[in-house]
């Protein structure tokens, strides 16, 4: 009755984002599809849990990276228009797409 493949799961940190975030999609289907026995419930739980807080944590660091930058970008921004250039280095978003930053 034991998949091998499943008895031993990729580690939470070493997963991107987007694959966590999509693993817990799964889980979360399982559930809703299906009666499900008390010992997958309990796994599968505990796995959806971890994937959650790995979630949780990237997003409060990424948000803590973007509320340090803005300001710098800020500040470089003000620096370029008091010296009269006409770039403007704050005119899109901060750091590119948001908060996938896999270590």
């Amino acid at each position: 009755m034991s998949k091998s493949t499943q008895d031993e799961p990729v580690a939470v940190e070493s997963l991107s984002y987007t694959d966590a975030s999509r693993e817990l999609d799964s889980i979360v289907n399982f559930f809703e599809q299906r009666e499900v026995d008390v010992d997958v419930l309990v796994t599968r739980l505990e796995r959806a849990t971890a994937l959650i807080d790995e979630l949780d944590r990237r997003l409060r660091r990424t948000r803590a990276q973007v509320e340090e930058l803005v300001p710098r970008l800020d500040a470089l921004a003000a620096e370029t228009t008091e010296s009269g250039g006409s770039g403007g280095a704050a005119g899109g978003t901060a750091g590119g797409e948001g908060g996938d930053d896999d270590e």
